[in-house]
């Protein structure tokens, strides 16, 4: 539904929410620059320059922003062109309140020890101001103003006169269109728009639920571009393309063009809409009555060139290409361009129906697969960087996961755009544990709705499939979290999913629940959130390897030490590691989760108590490996059962908004510690792995193709590195697309065995050359789990397995020689080879290389070719770093290599 003025510039406008849009964040340029309040930046009212060619859409360049407390001017004069705004503050394109007050220096690093709690809530209970100047110096088209993204509330004015009212422009996730073309004069014109706060449990917007200390001003703002369009006679809207590939074949694809033409004026008018895809034209001609908005469709009966043979068909990463079609829409009224729209698509097809015990199974383009994924946590000021989300994606790929979810927090268009170029899956949803499901979450935080909500839900719903569908890496909208809507609340989901041709599956919740149209979930939400060893992810109960976990993992991830010195203060790192059952700022707001007891306990009791800080970190290190690469490999191992298989799981969370001690694989400033690399372990395309609940070594093949003339070795080592056990196995074969192959069982007991041993797994091809090699630190003492007094975060552990042997490893000197060159686009490449030099039998154990400056600092983000290895005496392993060279910021590289009993040293890498 769209809403004009009767006439007039003196008339009020009316808004209404049309399908398309979401949050944006703040711009990467605002996020970094550092302004100081009162200087010439925060003074210039920013002026953004708006095209006049009909189709046309100018983002505004920013706002100039303040507290309604210290304006005592009238709306009609602060949304005039000229009005002084000289001590005002300046705030991105895209920005919440409090990213643009930190943006101008008003507060100390929130990143940093409790500085966070210093920011005074009390500053963002009343409204605020953004207002921003925009020229035009062609009236003769029409202009309107198109935004979305507002939190949580926001009154519009438009050169003096109130366009449209909170009441009308509520909820992050809706959009409007305004038809401003009555009061737009040539020259500077001035939007203004009077945020009101935010509190997510009384208003559809985002909140932060247990991940991390919410922002005091609770991300209220503008996080999405704000738009004004130009266009003529006829304006296109909702333009979109259908797409059926036909399976199994995957010979051919049909294309239906789908847009609505809507007549402008108060005449009758005849539009031509043409439009290309590739090398396919097609046209038609739509005549209009006044104001009349009509469907146009192009399908493949009338026009067969939009029945594609041989098309090129969208994969997830690994699977196969990522190609992308694009669609060109005009309409032309007498001959003259009037509107234009464009949208990218992807041909792909996918199902997900309810296996023969309840779970979902995923299948793309008619192969199934495995969803390995992470909880995506955007940055928490809601600020938008580009360069940093793909840092992030890029990570995510090479931990071997496909899958990305979203629970809230819907992230804009270049995400998506990254995604569908990447190959990365994505599962977008509503949020827990606030308004969105206040109706149905019991006793659980979030008011229940009034009549004003379900409208603003369905909007909310319909801007996302409109702006989501063309996307082909979103493979499903959760329309639940941890409960499933009612009746009422699915069916409006329902409508407007269909009304706008929404193509994947719609999944009831994230959890065990069930809608009454759309049925049963398929997924669970049984945890575990916090500590649980290795072998809990063997057992087909709970949160074990079966069906589709879609939100778990063993709860804290201590970063490395560079990072916790960056982020906490003296004192705080020396109760981290003295004190199990200190309140820790830095983990959650959550009384749950508020210690690390749990975690700082099973560490102790497995490996021995730490010895100071560096003992605390590298203990935490070698226990999130193992937990995370047993979660990993124990639904990789079951995809493929007969009985109960694994379907999916989704670790909480792949990364963290900011700095944090709690569910992530990487940290806030892309370190990459024990999390990482046993997920990347975990993940390998070909790998061989061991089994904690039945001692079997195993072979999960995830490409596509089979393997064969493989060679399995097994060897048991004591910490000492006398070995104690050695099998070979030769002609192991396993199929593709996740099958796996088990090539050995190891012995219950093995004579001579230490009560911490390691074992090394290593697979070969047929030429001998290693493919896969894993290393595991284990026990003849096995954790207990106590499955009577399971609780919903976790499952008690009554006796810990006994790593303390690995206390008493000798020390192993590991040589280094590396060197540094150029690569593309401004990267540089550091290669480094590592050697075992100990005279002894004693393994060097998680060897970890950091590339690091002059001084020590590392320099992030990195990706590399394999790291935290395990050497025996003389192995060595040559491991390369990518990265970008400004981050070097002008010095010359080093690389820091330690390990668990390794020396610490730092060698030059020019």
């Amino acid at each position: 539904m769209f809403h004009r003025p009767a006439s007039g510039p003196g008339r009020r406008f009316a808004t209404a929410a049309v399908a398309l849009g979401l949050m944006c964040t703040l711009s990467t340029s605002a996020w970094a620059e550092q302004r100081r309040p009162g200087s010439a930046t925060t003074q210039r009212a920013r002026v953004t320059a708006v095209a006049s060619t009909a189709g046309s859409a100018t983002v505004l360049s920013g706002y100039a922003i303040q507290s309604s407390a210290k304006v005592t001017d009238s709306a009609a004069d602060v949304s005039r062109p000229g009005y002084p705004a000289s001590d005002w503050y300046p705030a991105g394109s895209r920005s919440t309140v409090l990213a643009a007050l930190l943006a101008d220096g008003k507060y100390a690093d929130p990143f940093y020890s409790t500085n966070q709690q210093r920011i005074p809530k009390a500053d963002f209970e009343v409204p605020w101001w953004y207002r921003s100047d925009f020229t035009v110096t062609d009236t003769t088209e029409r202009s309107y103003l198109d935004f979305s993204g507002v939190i949580s509330a926001a009154d519009v004015y438009v050169n003096g006169e109130q366009v449209a009212r909170a009441a009308d422009v509520a909820g992050a996730y809706t959009r409007h269109e305004l038809d401003i073309t009555p009061l737009v004069r040539a020259g500077t014109n001035t939007v203004a728009f009077r945020i009101r706060p935010n509190d997510p449990n009384k208003n559809l917007t985002m909140g932060w639920i247990d991940w991390l200390q919410p922002p005091a001003d609770e991300n209220m703002g503008i996080v999405r571009d704000v738009l004004v369009r130009r266009g003529g006679p006829v304006a296109l809207r909702d333009a979109h393309v259908v797409t059926k590939l036909a399976l199994p074949s995957r010979a051919s694809a049909d294309l239906t063009v789908k847009a609505q033409a809507r007549n402008e004026t108060d005449s009758a008018v005849t539009a031509t809409v043409s439009g290309t895809i590739g090398s396919a034209t097609f046209t038609k001609t739509v005549p209009l009555a006044a104001h009349e908005t009509k469907a146009v469709t192009f399908a493949p009966a009338d026009f067969p060139a939009l029945r594609l043979a041989s098309p090129k068909v969208w994969w997830p990463a690994g699977m196969g290409g990522q190609p992308l079609y694009g669609l060109d829409l005009t309409a032309a009224v007498s001959g003259t361009p009037s509107d234009t729209a464009h949208e990218d698509f992807g041909i792909r097809d996918v199902k997900a129906p309810l296996d023969s015990d309840g779970a979902r199974q995923y299948s793309v383009n008619g192969r199934e697969l495995l969803i390995k994924g992470g909880g995506w946590s955007p940055d928490e000021f809601l600020r938008w960087d580009k360069t940093y989300v793909e840092d992030r994606l890029k990570f995510a790929l090479d931990l071997g996961l496909n899958t990305i979810r979203l629970e809230g927090h819907i992230e804009p268009d270049e995400f998506f755009d990254l995604a569908d170029r990447y190959g990365i899956l994505t599962l977008p949803g509503w949020e827990c544990c606030d308004k969105w499901e206040g109706n149905v979450n019991g006793s659980e935080s979030g008011d229940k709705w009034t009549a004003a909500d379900y409208p603003v839900a369905k909007a909310s719903m319909a801007a996302e499939a409109a702006r989501l569908r063309d996307h082909p890496s979103v493979i499903s909208f959760l329309i639940g979290s941890d409960f499933a809507p009612d009746a009422a609340i699915e069916k409006n989901y329902l409508d407007a999913l269909k009304a706008a041709d929404w193509p994947t599956p719609v999944v009831s919740a994230a959890s065990d629940k069930s809608a009454p149209a759309s049925g049963s979930s398929g997924m669970k939400m049984t945890g575990p959130y916090d500590w649980v060893p290795p072998n809990y992810w063997y057992a087909k109960r709970e949160g074990g390897a079966t069906g589709f976990n879609s939100e778990t993992s063993a709860g804290p991830d201590i970063p490395t030490l560079d990072t916790l010195r960056r982020m906490m203060s003296p004192a705080e790192l020396d109760t981290l590691w003295k004190n199990p059952s200190a309140k820790q700022y830095h983990r959650s707001p959550s009384s749950t989760f508020g210690t690390l007891k749990l975690y700082d306990d099973a560490l102790t009791g497995r490996y021995g108590p730490p010895t100071g800080l560096t003992d605390y970190v590298r203990k935490a290190q070698l226990a999130q490996y193992e937990n995370v690469r047993a979660q990993y490999e124990a639904y990789g191992r079951n995809a493929t059962d007969s009985s109960k298989p694994a379907t999916g799981v989704v670790y909480w969370m792949f990364n963290s908004g900011w700095t944090s001690l709690h569910w992530q694989l990487m940290d806030r400033y892309l370190d990459q510690g024990g999390a990482y690399f046993g997920a990347r372990k975990a993940n390998e395309p070909l790998h061989i792995q061991y089994s904690y609940d039945n001692s079997s070594v195993v072979v999960v093949n995830s490409r596509h193709a089979s393997a064969s003339g493989l060679t399995a070795r097994v060897t048991l080592f004591n910490t000492d590195g006398s070995q104690k056990y050695d099998r070979t196995v030769a002609g192991v074969s396993v199929g593709g697309d996740g099958a796996r192959s088990t090539a050995l069982t190891v012995p219950a007991s093995v004579s001579g065995l230490s009560t911490t041993y390691l074992a090394r797994l290593t697979l070969t091809d047929s030429t001998g050359k290693e493919v896969s090699r894993n290393v595991y630190w284990l026990s003849t003492k096995s954790d207990t789990l106590d499955w009577a007094n399971t609780d919903w975060y976790y499952t008690p552990t009554t006796s810990y397995a006994d790593l303390s042997g690995l206390n008493s490893m000798a020390q192993v000197p590991v040589s280094a020689s590396a060197s540094t060159s150029s690569g593309p686009g401004g990267t540089s490449a550091t290669t480094v080879t590592v050697r075992n030099t100990g005279t002894g039998k004693t393994p060097s154990l998680l060897t970890d290389v950091h590339l690091v400056d002059s001084t020590g600092k590392p320099v992030l983000p990195v990706q590399w070719s394999d790291n935290q290895v395990s050497l025996w005496p003389g192995e060595s392993m040559t491991l390369t770093a990518t990265y970008r060279t400004p981050d070097l910021h002008g010095a010359a590289p080093q690389v820091r290599v330690s390990g668990w009993n390794t020396p610490e040293r730092t060698v030059p890498a020019v």
